[in-house]
């Protein structure tokens, strides 16, 4: 997720508590959704619809963080 601001990140998810667990969220969604479209597991489409949504809010708001940490940090 949001490779480019890999440094940023890592400082975030220690010094933020509310960012680490969006972004472990995030990464326990994407890991599901790969398994469900791997075919590793089963779920119906609209589940997994619903799945995809909530990472995609996860994301956005992650990324919401690391644009005001960068502003706040002059990065």
């Amino acid at each position: 997720m949001l490779h480019e601001y890999r440094d940023i990140i890592s400082k975030l998810k220690t010094e933020n508590a509310h960012f680490a667990k969006i972004f472990e969220k995030h990464n326990e969604l994407d890991d599901k959704i790969k398994e469900v479209e791997e075919g590793r597991e089963h779920m119906d489409t609209l589940a997994l619809e619903k799945l995809k949504k909530e990472k995609l809010k996860l994301k956005d708001e992650a990324y919401t963080m690391i644009v005001e940490y960068k502003k706040e940090h002059n990065l």
